[in-house]
């Protein structure tokens, strides 16, 4: 069977292929931070042939400051979409942010770098929680919020980590204007 467009076959091959590769990619993928750890999932609407809509909360610990781990809350999809990795996430979620340790800075960052990078759907949509540092009161601060290729949205969440001495050993406690530049 002969085509009317030469070639036409290979670039449908070659366009089957590139579909299949991102299906097969994983959704996920950290900038900064290592993978999160999964705390939990709770089921919010039951899907009859297909997995639930979750709620997931996960737990990371920041790479560039020592003694910080934040959780934070993502909606994600059920649905057969879901399964396969094509419905776009939702907007909506939740961050919060601790001293868990003595704070210890590891290198100098930028006001607002990326701590933790994860997309939410196949091409267009990411979350993204940055870092900052307000240094009148040394407290870290950190948001996340989710964006798209054509429009973001302005749905966020911020929590802040006041720098405190971490028990009678850690009297020396860091200024977070030290290591942050403008």
């Amino acid at each position: 069977m002969s085509s009317r467009f030469p070639g036409l076959s290979g670039i449908r091959l070659k366009g089957l292929a590139l579909f299949l590769l991102a299906l097969t990619t994983p959704a996920t993928f950290a900038v900064a931070a290592d993978e999160p750890d999964l705390i939990f999932r709770r089921s919010t609407v039951f899907k009859w042939m297909s997995p639930n809509d979750k709620l997931a909360t996960y737990g990371l610990d920041d790479p560039e400051v020592e003694g910080v781990a934040c959780h934070f809350t993502v909606p994600e999809k059920g649905g057969f979409k879901g399964w396969l990795g094509l419905a776009e996430e939702v907007s909506d979620i939740s961050l919060a942010c601790r001293q868990v340790g003595p704070i210890k800075f590891k290198t100098k960052m930028e006001q607002g770098d990326d701590m933790f990078r994860q997309r939410r759907s196949l091409f267009f949509k990411k979350m993204q929680i940055v870092r900052g540092c307000d240094a009148k009161r040394n407290v870290l601060v950190y948001m996340v919020y989710s964006d798209r290729l054509i429009e973001g949205s302005p749905k966020n969440s911020t929590s802040t980590v006041p720098i405190m001495p971490w028990g009678p050993a850690d009297a020396n406690v860091q200024k977070c204007g030290e290591f942050f530049t403008q």
